[in-house]
C-alpha cells in the first residue's frame, strides 16, 4: 500500500492512498494524522472515499514530532574506506522545517558554498514503542520513503557535532509517498536499489540490504533511547558518492537538479535555487 501527503488546489494538505494514478481521500490532513489512528492500516486499505486532484506532494509526514539520522551506516562504503564497522549507530538530529515534498525547490543559503546530497532510506514509525523487542520494533514500522539529506558540509564541520550542517530550512526531498513493508522484497528489512544522480549523472548507488543497523536494529536502538511515536522517522544513512569526498569536491549549484530514486518506493526530483532574502518555504 502507498500513502503520501497532498496539496490541493485550496492550499490544504489530504492523506491520500496511491492506487496507480487514482489518488483515494482518507479523510485526514496528512499521513503523520493517518498514523496516530488506531487501525491505521486496516482503516486507509478499506477506505473508499472520493478521488482528489494533486497539486503536488507535501513532505510524507509534514512534521514528524522527531526525525532521527544514522551516520556511517553502508558496509561496503565504510570497508572500501579503510575503517572498521561501527559497534552502534551514530545519532544525530533533523529538524521538520527542513522537510519539503519530493518535487519542491531546494533552498541553497547565502551562507554555504558546501551544499552536498545523501540519498537516504527512510523508516516512518506506525506505532509508539519504547525498548522494543525485535518483534516489537519490526511491528513499528509503519514503511518506508525516500529521502535526501542534503547537507552544508562547511557548517556540519564547524564543530564535532554535526547538527547545525544538517538541518537547514527548506533543504530535505521526502516523499513523494510511504509505501508498507508488505510490498516490499524484504519487509522491513527491504533489499532496494537506492539511487543518486545530480544533473542526470548518477553519483550514488547502493543496495539497502548492505545496510550494517538494519531498520529493525535502528528502531530498537532508537527506542531505547526514548519513546518512537506514530510518524517520527528514521533516516538509515547514505552510501558512498557524496560530493565532499570527491576529487575535487563538487556540490549543488543554482539550477542543479538532484533525484534520489529507490526502487519499489518511487523517486524525488528537486531543483537546488539559490535563496534570497524574500525566498520563503515552498506553500
Amino acid at each position: 500500500m502507498k500513502l503520501a501527503t497532498i496539496r490541493t488546489s485550496d492550499g490544504r494538505t489530504r492523506a491520500v492512498r496511491v492506487d496507480g494514478d487514482t489518488l483515494v481521500d482518507l479523510g485526514l490532513t496528512d499521513v503523520g494524522e493517518l498514523l496516530a489512528q488506531p487501525g491505521w492500516a486496516e482503516r486507509a486499505a478499506q477506505a473508499d472515499g472520493d478521488a482528489v486532484e494533486s497539486a503536488g506532494f507535501a513532505p510524507v509526514v509534514p512534521r514528524p514530532g522527531k526525525i532521527v539520522c544514522i551516520g556511517l551506516n553502508y558496509r561496503k562504503h565504510i570497508l572500501e574506506m579503510g575503517r572498521e564497522l561501527p559497534e552502534h549507530p551514530t545519532l544525530f538530529a533533523k529538524y521538520p522545517e527542513a522537510l519539503i515534498g519530493a518535487y519542491d525547490e531546494i533552498l541553497l543559503p547565502p551562507e554555504s558554498e558546501q551544499v552536498d546530497w545523501e540519498a537516504e532510506l527512510a523508516v516512518v514509525i506506525g506505532r509508539r514503542v519504547r525498548r522494543a523487542t525485535e518483534a516489537e520494533a519490526d511491528a513499528a514500522i509503519a514503511g518506508f520513503a525516500v529521502l535526501n539529506d542534503v547537507t552544508m558540509r562547511d557548517w556540519q564541520y564547524r564543530s564535532p557535532v554535526w547538527l547545525q550542517g544538517k538541518t537547514w530550512e527548506a533543504s530535505t526531498p521526502f516523499g513523494p509517498y510511504l509505501v508498507t513493508p508488505g510490498d516490499l522484497p524484504g519487509g522491513t528489512r527491504p533489499s532496494l536499489t537506492l539511487t543518486g544522480s545530480v544533473d542526470g549523472e548518477v553519483v550514488q548507488q547502493a543496495d539497502t540490504a548492505d545496510l550494517v543497523f538494519d531498520p529493525v536494529a535502528l528502531v530498537r536502538y532508537v527506542s531505547t533511547i526514548l519513546t518512537l511515536h506514530p510518524g517520527d522517522v528514521i533516516a538509515t544513512g547514505t552510501p558512498g558518492g557524496v560530493g565532499h569526498a570527491r576529487k575535487p569536491a563538487r556540490y549543488l549549484a543554482d539550477g542543479s537538479v538532484l533525484t534520489t530514486e529507490i526502487t519499489g518506493l518511487g523517486r524525488s526530483e528537486s531543483k537546488a535555487v539559490a535563496e534570497t532574502p524574500a525566498a520563503g518555504r515552498p506553500a
